[in-house]
């Protein structure tokens, strides 16, 4: 299994946006679902026009897990999704290819690996780094593992630190700190 790391730097996190807002509005949409709430991938491109037209909150039953999931939109992405649903069917797949189809992960991952490469991103990439980037920046803020557990209905803490990369983050930190 290839591990992905979550993108740390919130420079570069802008950049990318930079980078996708001029590339493709729609682009930029799935990446910053992915990055400000901590969807998987399949879970984003399941969406449809109408999970998020005119909506507060997504209510999803998660693809993996089976699972219930509902939260709010932020101020950043609820503008956003207005927008890009504007005239659009409530049936329809939210991401769409040019042919109509529903956008994929290969296509997604393509995408994101193209974009990082461009802001000189030199870790491993995929998808699920837009998870993990979420779960990252969501402890650095809030330092809940708690909550970021249930949030990603993980078994337990040491498995959600684990995931963003947090547990080898204090590990290291504690060794630099550490000195006889």
């Amino acid at each position: 299994m290839n591990i992905v790391e979550p993108i740390r730097n919130k420079q570069d996190l802008k950049r990318i946006e930079k980078i996708l807002l001029k590339q493709s509005f729609r682009d930029l949409l799935f990446f910053l679902i992915g990055v400000n709430c901590g969807l998987r991938i399949s879970d984003i491109l399941n969406l449809d026009v109408g999970d998020v037209k005119n909506k507060t909150h997504i209510n999803i039953t998660e693809k993996k897990t089976k699972k219930y999931k509902r939260f709010p939109l932020n101020k950043k992405l609820k503008p956003m999704l207005d927008e890009f649903t504007l005239g659009r069917s409530k049936e329809e797949p939210l991401f769409l290819t040019k042919n109509n189809n529903r956008l994929e992960r290969t296509q997604c991952y393509r995408i994101l690996n193209a974009v990082c490469k461009k802001v000189g991103i030199d870790y491993k990439v995929g998808t699920h780094t837009l998870r993990k980037t979420f779960g990252y920046h969501h402890y650095q803020k809030f330092k809940d593992v708690a909550i970021l557990q249930k949030i990603f209905n993980h078994s337990s803490p040491e498995v959600t630190l684990r995931y963003i990369g947090i547990d080898q983050d204090m590990i290291d930190e504690s060794f630099y700190n550490f000195i006889l």
